[in-house]
């Protein structure tokens, strides 16, 4: 098994209402899915496989990854404006 993590980025695409991940460690990287767990179930067949695809030396079927996840939000308040 590889022992070191490889790092993931996933953020959320409001607009297309998807979760994307992209990664410079794993290459050809980047998919979506429309929740972060289906997203992450995705991650888990794919990441073997592209490296298999791209003949990758020394890897094994079994590859952990970290994932980042990014979401943008807005808080506001329920009060007025306040002057100060």
């Amino acid at each position: 098994m590889h022992t070191k993590p490889l790092f993931v980025r996933a953020e959320l695409d409001k607009e297309a209402a998807v979760w994307v991940a992209i990664s410079e460690e794993v290459p050809g990287l980047a998919t979506e899915g429309k929740t972060l767990e289906g997203l992450i179930e995705k991650l888990k067949v794919m990441i073997p496989e592209l490296f298999d695809a791209n003949g990758a030396v020394g890897m094994e079927h079994e590859v952990p990854f970290e994932i980042l996840t990014r979401r943008f939000e807005i808080a506001q308040s329920t009060e007025g404006p306040r002057h100060r």
